[in-house]
């Protein structure tokens, strides 16, 4: 059988078909580097994580035409190795990237745990090269920040003994902070916290923090940390979101590396696999978007003492790649991967709490939020939490849930406090002396009851014992500044006494708030005033215009009471000067509640009732201010002025030992001119004496000295206001103690409440003549803005009955005004109603009773009315009475006669006024 020769055309389709396939599958190695340390799981477990990486990127992209090759390098646990295995001549250079969190993004979680439970201070640990040196600008940086400071900062040694670690723990037993920062490998903070619980400092009180470097590694079995020697410590540690993909590779993961290390057990994937893994994924993404045609390599310009590392050769696709690195993005399995200036942008930290046989998440912290109980909760808000109660419970070393305060006292937890020792003003401070056995003990004042009452308010309990500042004879041991040094100098912890803030001081020593009153005061003898100078003293209580608003009301209310009681009241009629004599008089007695004259009508009895009212209250507070000020103008001071008594050359006195002296010397005054007091007894010697006989005409100290002393002597001198600034009495602490602030906020506590007081009552106690003391202040004198409200209350009154009394005496004679067949004008009627006003209204109940009295019955006077041209009406009086007969007629003429007919009228007459 003849086979047929094949078609040309089908052999060309057939070649190009095969032509495409070997295109296809040519692939483009890119040899990579890889150094780790293989003789240790940490160095087997990141290659088997690169591993997988590279087969899960090239199975889910098949059609890339890159291949990454790895060629991997032991560096036999040495880092100078591991550094020459690089690509890079230098690891912060720009072709360095760094897949893991940088040390320095942890430090701000670091200062918010320190803020959040109010520690002052903490003391950093850290290994003694370049990775523990690297977080030391960070660190103190984000301590600052939240008003925290570094007293010391301990450096091990990497190949650090055991010796070494104990004799560095011991120095760190000494000091007073007790907040520690642990920053080291895994292997030699296990070494490091072993040693620390065996010397004890793993007990109650002590706060330990470790970074993430070892809180990384407590969960991988690859670490050499034991965390039973690590009870109740803090750590930091970068937070991995738990997602459905990590979960699925932890579980491909685990069998596959047992598959390869069938003799390793028990082993779990940390962060630094993750970060591995992540690593490998971004450099093949970037490497393929590369391509592999621009990775050739050029030899280095190396100088005759390079290194190493200068013999490399460089990539020509080194700008390329690192581009492409820069802007790679992507979901990881450690959660977003993206790198900026080189450094991978993860900045979420979980804080964990050691207890028992593992690590308990009790928050999280993150840049936009702070601490946070659950990293979702917060993530739609701006608040910045630094509170401890955004935290769960921590238990703490020494297996308590109370939080340490982060410091101690000494080490035997006894507070040593100095106490100065006074000659005088004991209420102060009183130190007793006995010969017997040749010892000074603190017996309590003022400034040793307060200094008990802070302590007490402190949140936490505090010993303390008093040590007098006395010498074996029982005199003093120096002067404030003395004593002042010895706290400097750390033989003492504390003092308490009467002893002023000073800038000086301050310098040395650190204070806390003053718990007294600040400022210089002067004092100086009382004398009286000359006579003359009282001639117009009874003016004084009241002000001008209250003197004048008084005078008015005074003439207001004679006016009011007279118009109400004229037509009525014989008291109140007569011939005009004696009705204006009665109705001023009527007022003006009304002041000493000695007027003679009734006031019959109601109207009039309300207003006179209103009027005593605020005459009665006028009075009373007259008499009150006059009292004041003829008690004050006795106890006048000679002098109020600092340059009167330079001027005078007068002499002066300050308490012997104290600042006084300079600021009296600044002022001008001579030492001839100075004198000193060590008790209240000198005190009041010296001014007793006076300037003329050796004495003082005044004394200058500060205002709690002087209130002690006029508390008894108030009679003879008196209290000019604070001449000069002072600070007040204050608490001493050594500088950068951190019972300071502590005790500066119990002091304002105490002063808040009722406990400040009672103790002042207790020691400023005041003499029976001195309970109510004066000063040289001046007296308060009563203006009319005091009494507005009386006087308002009494014109509103008095208007209202004058109202009252107008509408119905209008009322009543309403018929004059509105005579339809009067031809009189408006002002005519106008007179004519003001001439009834003034005739004596005879039916007033009063009246009556006056005339039975007198014996007059039946018809009525005869009754002058006022001239008018008609003939009207007039209104039935008020005693008429339906169907009884009115005894009188009035008729009034326009010569003004009247004249009364009598007959007898029927029960319907009505009473006629004819006016012609």
């Amino acid at each position: 059988m003849t086979k047929c020769p094949p078609n040309p055309v089908f052999l060309l389709f057939l070649f190009f078909r095969i032509f495409l396939v070997m295109a296809l599958n040519t692939t483009i190695p890119i040899n990579v580097g890889v150094v780790l340390d293989l003789d240790t799981r940490f160095g087997i477990i990141r290659l088997s994580c690169i591993n997988m990486a590279l087969s899960d990127f090239y199975a889910s992209h098949s059609n890339y035409n890159t291949r990454l090759v790895l060629h991997t390098r032991d560096s036999a646990r040495d880092v100078v190795v591991a550094a020459d295995a690089a690509t890079s001549p230098s690891l912060r250079g720009s072709y360095f990237f760094r897949i893991a969190q940088n040390d320095s993004s942890q430090v701000r979680a670091i200062g918010a745990l320190i803020q959040a439970f109010g520690w002052r201070e903490a003391v950093p640990v850290s290994i003694d090269n370049e990775f523990g040196e690297g977080l030391t600008p960070y660190l103190t940086t984000a301590l600052q920040e939240v008003g925290a400071g570094i007293p010391y900062w301990s450096l091990i040694p990497s190949m650090a003994t055991d010796d070494q670690i104990i004799e560095e723990l011991h120095r760190l037993m000494s000091m007073q902070t007790r907040v520690f920062i642990v920053h080291m490998s895994p292997s030699l903070g296990s070494r490091f916290f072993a040693k620390a619980r065996d010397i004890g400092m793993m007990e109650e009180g002590n706060v330990w923090i470790t970074t993430n470097g070892m809180t990384n590694s407590f969960s991988s079995s690859s670490s050499s940390v034991d965390i039973d020697n690590m009870q109740g410590v803090l750590g930091i540690k970068t937070n991995v979101p738990n997602t459905k993909e990590l979960e699925n590779f932890r579980a491909r993961w685990q069998t596959k590396f047992q598959q390869d290390n069938p003799t390793i057990l028990n082993v779990k994937l940390d962060v630094f696999g993750l970060w591995a893994y992540d690593a490998a994924w971004a450099l093949a993404l970037a490497v393929e978007k590369v391509g592999g045609t621009n990775f050739s390599f050029q030899k280095m310009n190396s100088s005759h003492n390079s290194t190493d590392l200068g013999s490399l050769e460089v990539s020509q696709g080194g700008p390329e790649l690192v581009r492409e690195l820069s802007g790679t993005r992507f979901k990881g399995l450690s959660g977003d991967f993206s790198l900026i200036n080189g450094q991978l942008q993860s900045s979420t930290f979980q804080v964990v709490n050691v207890n028992d046989n593992g690590e308990r998440g009790i928050g999280y912290w993150t840049p936009q939020n702070g601490l946070v109980r659950n990293i979702n909760s917060n993530r739609n808000t701006n608040r910045y939490s630094t509170s401890n109660a955004s935290l769960g419970p921590v238990i703490w070393p020494g297996d308590t849930i109370l939080a340490p305060r982060g410091w101690q006292i000494r080490t035997n937890g006894t507070l040593k406090v100095l106490v100065p020792l006074k000659q005088g003003f004991e209420e102060l401070v009183s130190v007793v002396y006995d010969p017997s056995t040749n010892t000074a003990k603190v017996n309590g004042g003022y400034c040793i009851e307060v200094f008990d009452a802070v302590i007490k308010a402190l949140p936490y309990p505090v010993p303390y014992e008093f040590y007098p500042f006395a010498n074996p004879n029982g005199r003093s041991a120096g002067s404030y500044n003395d004593l002042i040094n010895q706290v400097f100098l750390g033989n003492y912890d504390a003092a308490v006494g009467d002893i002023t803030i000073r800038a000086n001081r301050s310098l040395y020593v650190d204070f806390t708030l003053p718990f007294t009153e600040s400022g210089i005061s002067m004092v100086v003898p009382l004398k009286g005033n000359d006579g003359g100078k009282n001639t117009w003293v009874f003016l004084k209580p009241l002000t001008w215009d209250l003197w004048v608003t008084i005078g008015c009301f005074f003439i207001f209310i004679g006016f009011v009471v007279w118009f109400l009681e004229h037509r009525i009241n014989e008291d109140f009629r007569g011939p005009p000067h004696h009705q204006i004599g009665t109705s001023f008089w009527f007022a003006f007695s009304t002041m000493v509640f000695a007027h003679r004259e009734q006031v019959v009508s109601n109207l009039g009895r309300f207003v006179v009732i209103i009027w005593c009212f605020v005459v009665l209250v006028l009075t009373q507070s007259y008499t009150a201010s006059l009292s004041s000020i003829l008690t004050i103008q006795q106890l006048q001071p000679i002098v109020t002025d600092v340059n009167l008594l330079l001027k005078n050359g007068d002499n002066v006195g300050y308490q012997e030992g104290y600042f006084i002296y300079g600021i009296l010397s600044k002022l001008g005054f001579k030492d001839d001119k100075l004198r000193t007091y060590n008790s209240a007894e000198e005190l009041d010697k010296l001014l007793q004496n006076g300037n003329e006989n050796g004495g003082i005409s005044a004394a200058f100290d500060e205002t709690p000295y002087m209130k002690l002393f006029l508390a008894t002597n108030c009679l003879k001198y008196t209290l000019v206001e604070p001449t000069f600034k002072a600070d007040g009495f204050a608490l001493v602490f050594q500088k950068g103690s951190l019972l300071t602030r502590d005790v500066s906020t119990a002091i304002t506590q105490v002063q808040e409440g009722d406990k400040m007081k009672a103790i002042e009552d207790k020691w400023f106690k005041k003499t029976e003549s001195c309970s109510n003391p004066n000063t040289a202040s001046s007296y308060d004198t009563l203006s009319l803005e005091s009494f507005w409200g009386l006087f308002i209350v009494a014109g509103v009154a008095s208007s209202l009955a004058l109202l009252i009394f107008a509408a119905m005496f209008l009322y009543e004679h309403s018929h004059i005004l509105t005579c339809v067949d009067s031809k009189a004008s408006f002002w005519t009627r106008i007179r004519q109603v003001l001439r009834a006003y003034d005739q004596q209204d005879k039916t007033w109940h009063a009246y009556k009773k006056s005339r039975k009295e007198d014996g007059v019955h039946g018809i009525a006077a005869v009754q002058s009315s006022p001239n008018t041209n008609c003939l009207c009406l007039r209104r039935p009086s008020r005693s008429s009475k339906p169907n009884q007969i009115e005894p009188e007629i009035v008729l009034e003429e326009q010569e003004g006669t009247t004249s009364t007919q009598h007959s007898d009228l029927n029960p319907n007459a009505t009473e006629l006024t004819s006016i012609t």
